[in-house]
């Protein structure tokens, strides 16, 4: 069974994640996959080079995924770019890695922050959305990221709203509490997944 865990920016889908992995899950990050399929001298890299320009990337060559981000965020047609040239190779690696951890272990979780938003819930066997409250999500984002408040509200906007992406669930987990509390509710839906699968 592969479960796809998505959810808001903030809303703690690496915490949940974590805690899935702690029970036995096997974990295949998006995130971790975007990073590769744009380590230096990759066709992706050079062709974002193409796109925003050298000032994307660090001196070592890597890219500078803050750089980038001020940029996209501030403008849906660079983030559109964006998108288009990276979610295909993400893509064909997701579907790779997905099947060689399934073919290993009864349950992987795939952590992807725009699960619906680049249609990839075709590749998952249910769907776990992380919800959070929008005060906490937005105080998240101004400490860990250091973002203003136009900042946080380009990046929220970016993203699917989050009623949308509980209306697609097969299970929801609210963040917004103590760290034990997201941990019951993890821990209950495992061993629902665990009986089913």
């Amino acid at each position: 069974m592969i479960l796809g865990v998505t959810g808001g920016i903030a809303s703690g889908k690496s915490t949940v994640t974590r805690m899935l992995e702690s029970l036995g899950a096997a974990v295949v990050s998006a995130d971790e996959l975007a990073r590769e399929v744009v380590r230096p001298g990759a066709e992706p890299l050079q062709e974002l080079v193409r796109r925003f320009g050298r000032d994307i990337l660090l001196p070592d060559g890597n890219l500078d995924r803050q750089a980038l981000g001020k940029r996209i965020f501030a403008d849906p047609e660079a983030r559109n770019d964006l998108n288009r040239i990276l979610h295909p190779a993400i893509g064909e690696l997701s579907r790779k890695r997905l099947r060689e951890a399934a073919a290993r272990n009864r349950l992987v979780v795939y952590e992807v922050p725009l699960l619906f938003e680049v249609g990839a819930e075709g590749r998952v066997d249910a769907v776990l959305v992380v919800t959070v409250s929008e005060d906490l999500q937005r105080r998240r984002l101004e400490e860990r990221d250091g973002l203003s408040p136009e900042e946080v509200d380009a990046r929220i906007a970016s993203q699917l709203p989050q009623e949308e992406k509980v209306a697609r669930a097969d299970f929801v987990v609210d963040n917004s509490g103590s760290l034990e509390q997201t941990k019951a509710q993890v821990n209950e839906i495992f061993a629902r997944l665990m009986t089913e699968s």
